[in-house]
């Protein structure tokens, strides 16, 4: 009897170690990739040593999830940005106040001659091929690069001139720190030439409801046909 109990014991403590040992915490579980990353982004759940160049292994970091604020913002988000901005209609918001619609943002300045009406004309040609029902859902947001001659009054004139004075559209003039900030953000480059003119890039940016950048289409007068779809998926959510 008294060798029954032993072998059940020693059987009870084989399986508790075993069980230990198959219940890994996520800090145990290792995500393994090429330093040189010979196969791209190709990654292995175990240690061991690339097929193409042999090089060890090495371990990366996976991020699962966005960490997100307390507000349910990530870190990846535009409402971030804690500047402060007037709009066309004389009103000082943070970019957070957009939070809640997808948001088409391009950076302008009224007084452009060249480059900038094509970039206007290109956000209406998108606004006409969003079905009405997802427009509510939406927000097309015009940032000047020359917040010094762009006022809220001349915005406003601005967006009335190119027929973009609904509820849709958005003008914002913010601090010449502001602006900068928020072009690095969308990895718009500008420049000023001469009093008037601004070189800049021509980048459309689309972000989702929690202000993280979700597309980019870049150039003038580009097939718009993937930023519409993109606009289209995130205004049907």
């Amino acid at each position: 009897m008294k060798h029954v109990k032993s072998v059940l014991m020693l059987f009870v403590v084989v399986m508790l170690f075993a069980s230990c040992n198959t219940k890994k915490s996520d800090k145990d579980l290792a995500i393994y990739q090429c330093p040189m990353k010979c196969e791209g982004d190709k990654t292995y759940n175990e240690k061991g040593s690339c097929p193409v160049c042999k090089m060890d292994l090495m371990p990366i970091e996976v991020n699962d999830s966005k960490e997100l604020d307390e507000d349910g913002i990530s870190d990846e988000s535009i409402f971030n940005l804690t500047s402060k901005w007037n709009t066309e209609e004389g009103e000082i918001i943070q970019l957070e106040e957009l939070k809640g619609k997808t948001l088409v943002m391009v950076m302008i300045y009224t007084t452009c001659k060249a480059a900038c009406p094509r970039l206007v004309a290109d956000m209406r040609n998108i606004e006409t091929k969003i079905p009405k029902n997802n427009i509510e859902n939406l927000r097309f947001v015009l940032v000047s690069i020359d917040p010094e001659t762009d006022t809220p009054t001349r915005l406003k004139e601005f967006a009335k001139e190119n027929l973009m004075d609904g509820e849709q559209w958005v003008f914002l003039q913010g601090t010449e720190n502001g602006v900068r900030e928020f072009a690095n953000v969308l990895a718009v480059k500008y420049k000023q030439i001469s009093p008037m003119d601004f070189s800049h890039s021509n980048i459309i940016s689309v972000f989702n409801a929690k202000g993280e950048l979700m597309h980019q289409q870049e150039g003038l007068g580009v097939d718009n046909k993937e930023t519409v779809k993109a606009i289209i998926d995130l205004t049907n959510k």
